[in-house]
C-alpha cells in the first residue's frame, strides 16, 4: 500500500520548517510506526500454541476470581 506524502516549500520559508512540517505529516500519516513494525519478520504462532495460552490465561483468571471470592487477594485497581 503506497501512501504519499507531500510537502511544498512556501514563500519566505527556510529548509528546516519544510522539513519540519514533512516529518510532522510523515508522523501523522501512521508510515513511521507501520515501517517500525515491518522491520523485523514476526513468524505467527501456531494453533496449538495460542490455544495453549488463551487456556493458561482462562485458567488464571478462575483462579484470581476464585481467591477475590475468598479474600484472599485484593481487588486490582482500574489501569489507564
Amino acid at each position: 500500500m503506497a501512501t504519499n506524502v507531500q510537502v511544498e516549500k512556501n514563500t519566505n520559508e527556510s529548509s528546516a520548517n519544510v522539513i519540519r512540517r514533512f516529518t510532522k505529516r510523515m508522523q501523522g500519516s501512521g508510515i513511521i510506526p507501520r515501517m517500525r513494525g515491518e522491520r523485523y519478520y514476526a513468524r505467527t504462532k501456531s494453533d496449538n500454541v495460542r490455544r495453549s495460552a488463551r487456556l493458561k490465561k482462562l485458567d488464571k483468571k478462575a483462579e484470581y476470581e476464585r481467591l477475590l471470592k475468598l479474600g484472599k487477594v485484593q481487588e486490582r485497581g482500574r489501569r489507564r
